[in-house]
């Protein structure tokens, strides 16, 4: 045998024999993979609790659009009551009051 093969022999002899393995980085895959799962985990929890929140904020949002309508609709009606028009007719109809006339007026002052 050449002196070649011979030390392609004796080489590959003892690496097979004579190998040492590897220690696995962090415990190998296994541990990579338990990472990548809480990893994965944490994520979808924070998309799950971004998306209540979401949900919470558009429940607000319509409530908030409920009220400026009712505030709306209450300050109509208010106007509408407080109308000098609206107050005297109804107390002509319904307490039968009548307008004052100017020379009926009496003035009274306070002392200071």
């Amino acid at each position: 045998m050449s002196t070649i093969a011979q030390s392609a022999r004796a080489g590959g002899a003892r690496s097979r024999s004579g190998a040492r393995r590897r220690p696995w980085v962090f415990g190998g895959g296994v541990l990579w993979i338990v990472l990548f799962a809480a990893l994965l985990a944490g994520v979808v929890a924070v998309n799950v609790t971004v998306l209540r929140l979401n949900l919470g904020l558009d429940q607000v949002g319509r409530e908030r659009t409920e009220l400026r309508a009712d505030i709306s609709r209450l300050r109509s009606e208010l106007s509408s009551a407080s109308a000098t028009s609206r107050v005297d007719r109804l107390a002509q109809k319904e307490l039968g009051l009548v307008q004052a006339e100017s020379d009926e007026m009496i003035f009274v002052r306070l002392g200071r």
